[in-house]
């Protein structure tokens, strides 16, 4: 039947019948054979094509990491429910060598031929027969048994294991399948039956140019769910829980694959290099807040001098109101003092400006001064990068990049700054110039990167070649060598027979030569009779012969004179003819003359 392989039998889940795949209609043969009657079918089926020579793509990705590690974890369930004998583990099937593969490959062709024994010799040639033999539609090539757990090996040899898998439970559920509590043998041959009508009409259709059976599948689902009373509320959330599931099992997958001594190890360092900056940040901190204490300090000690001198003005202007006010005054005296009261406001009015302006100034300076502390951190954290402080550091060549505002003074500070600015300039072109040289020497190793790779992949194509024509080489060596033998089989048993042949003839030889010699004997008696026979017979006839010749001698003479006489009549009658013609023409002629002067004279 053309079944495909993951067709299950339903219950009361999700439905697991996929669509038949489509394939180039150029690549597809004949399922039974070449049709020979009837019209020319659009395209050919596709059974004959495992044992062809075209080459099937593989639509199955086997690269992809997820579904390898899929294909694994259903060949390790596999192995482990029907009771694989050796030591297994998930690690161990991520990069198998080839006796393990053997071995595996062994347990699972088991479970349909339980007296399967594997050869122990040419195992890399018997596998991928074998394959091919079972009608694996692709290809799995003999070099690739050496290193079967080799990266760009393993997921091909891991997709052959999860075919043969699949053959195997097709085959049990075919045989052992349970249906569903309340379904019975009907229900099974019923459901056989859809599956065989979903078959033929899906075949029929494809053997026509179709690819796609939506209208089929969709079909086919809807008699499933009729004929199994499947729940679709039920079904969507069992599909649900299955998804939730999936994501929770790669969520652990993931987590499981990262290390988490590792990250915590990182994530240690991040927050001790973290607790060291904020230390340096910290004592920054209480340098700038000490110079901030001084520079408070200063101004308080401002501040009190300037508050003091306010009382002493302050005490002034209260003796000389208590003086005006028990003094009698002119008219003078007052204009006097009121044009000093208006000095000592002024002075007053302009002292309050000066003391504002100067906590406006202070604070500005302190503003800042914090900007410049924090450029300064910002600056120390950049040379700490590029190892220029402190001043044994290894970018730092002798000099002290690191900034101390509290030990320079103005000039000084210009001066310092100018010094750190040629040095970082030099620095900054010694940098470029060996970024240049590391640039250049960068781009040269790539080029000679890529002429070895490509070097690497001649040689590898090479090789291959080399491989090959060894492996053709061989072949044509074993079957010289099995040719040689067999023509030296035969040679040696034409030898046999020849030696056999060759006794038998010395032996009818011998006993020819008795009988040749006895005969010999007996043929020289003969011929001695025969002699005496002969010559008395050639005496006879030589006497008979001269007899015959003296009758023919006179038979001849008398014959001549016959001859002559006749010659001598017919001369005579031959002139006399010819006499007899002449005259005739002598009196045709004197016609013919008298004839032509009767003519003239007409």
């Amino acid at each position: 039947m053309f079944l495909h392989s993951n067709v299950k039998q339903p219950s009361f889940g999700k439905l697991n019948i996929p669509k038949p795949q489509s394939v180039n209609s150029e690549r597809r043969t004949s399922f039974f054979g070449a049709r020979t009657s009837g019209a020319s079918m659009p395209r050919n089926s596709t059974m004959s094509g495992f044992g062809g020579t075209e080459k099937i793509k593989d639509t199955r990705p086997l690269h992809d990491k997820s579904y390898v590690q899929q294909c694994i974890r259903q060949l390790h369930e596999f192995l482990t429910e029907q009771g694989y004998p050796g030591t297994l583990s998930a690690k161990t099937l991520q990069s198998p060598s080839t006796k393990e593969f053997v071995k595996v490959f062994e347990f699972v062709y088991r479970q349909l031929d339980p007296n399967f024994e594997m050869p122990n010799l040419k195992v890399e040639e018997e596998v991928p027969a074998m394959l091919k033999a079972l009608r694996y539609p692709f290809v799995l090539s003999k070099s690739s048994m050496y290193s079967v757990g080799a990266p760009h090996t393993w997921p091909q040899a891991l997709g052959a294991l999860i075919f043969r898998i699949n053959k195997c439970n097709f085959c049990q559920e075919l045989l052992f399948s349970d249906f569903c509590e309340d379904t019975d043998i009907e229900e099974g041959a019923e459901y056989n039956k859809l599956v065989l009508d979903y078959t033929a009409e899906t075949y029929s259709k494809f053997m026509q140019g179709e690819d796609t059976f939506d209208d089929m599948d969709e079909l086919f689902f809807n008699k499933l769910k009729k004929l199994y009373n499947v729940d679709e509320a039920l079904l969507a959330s069992t599909e649900e829980k299955y998804r939730i599931l999936n994501d929770e099992v790669e969520q652990l997958e993931k987590e499981s694959r990262t290390d988490r001594l590792m990250t915590k190890r990182k994530e240690r360092i991040t927050l001790q290099a973290d607790l060291k900056n904020l230390q340096s940040y910290r004592s920054s901190m209480e340098t700038f807040k000490a110079k901030l204490e001084n520079r408070d300090s200063e101004l308080s000690d401002e501040l009190e001098t300037t508050g003091s001198q306010l009382e002493t003005l302050k005490h002034q202007q209260n003796e000389l109101q208590n003086l005006l006010q028990n003094q009698k005054f002119t008219p003078a005296d007052v204009e006097r003092i009121n044009r000093e009261k208006r000095e000592l406001q002024q002075t007053i009015s302009s002292l309050s400006k000066s003391l504002e302006d100067a906590q406006q100034h202070k604070w500005n300076e302190e503003i800042v001064l914090a900007k410049a502390e924090l450029k300064v951190a910002e600056y120390h954290k950049l040379a700490r990068k590029l190892k220029l402080i402190p001043l044994s550091a290894e970018n730092a060549g002798g000099h002290d990049f690191e900034i101390r505002p509290c030990e320079y003074g103005p000039g000084s500070m210009v001066q310092h700054k100018t010094q750190r600015q040629m040095v970082l300039r030099k620095l900054l072109s010694d940098v470029e110039e060996e970024n240049s040289r590391l640039a250049n020497m960068k781009l040269s190793l790539e080029e000679s990167c890529e002429q070895v790779n490509s070097n690497i992949l001649d040689k590898s194509n090479d090789l291959k070649q080399m491989r090959e024509q060894i492996r053709k080489l061989d072949e044509r060596l074993d079957s010289n060598m099995q040719v040689l033998a067999q023509e030296e089989q035969e040679w040696l048993a034409e030898k046999e027979s020849m030696e056999n042949h060759c006794k038998l003839l010395e032996k009818k030889v011998n006993f020819g030569y008795d009988e040749s010699v006895q005969q010999l004997k007996a043929a020289q008696q003969q011929y001695h009779l025969v002699l005496q026979e002969t010559n008395e017979e050639r005496r006879t006839v030589a006497n008979n012969l001269a007899s015959v010749f003296t009758t023919a001698t006179n038979h001849l003479s008398i014959t001549e004179k016959c001859l002559e006489d006749l010659h001598g009549r017919v001369k005579r009658v031959c002139s006399k003819a010819v006499e007899d013609d002449e005259a005739a023409i002598q009196k045709l002629r004197e016609t013919l003359k008298n004839f032509k002067s009767k003519a003239n004279s007409l």
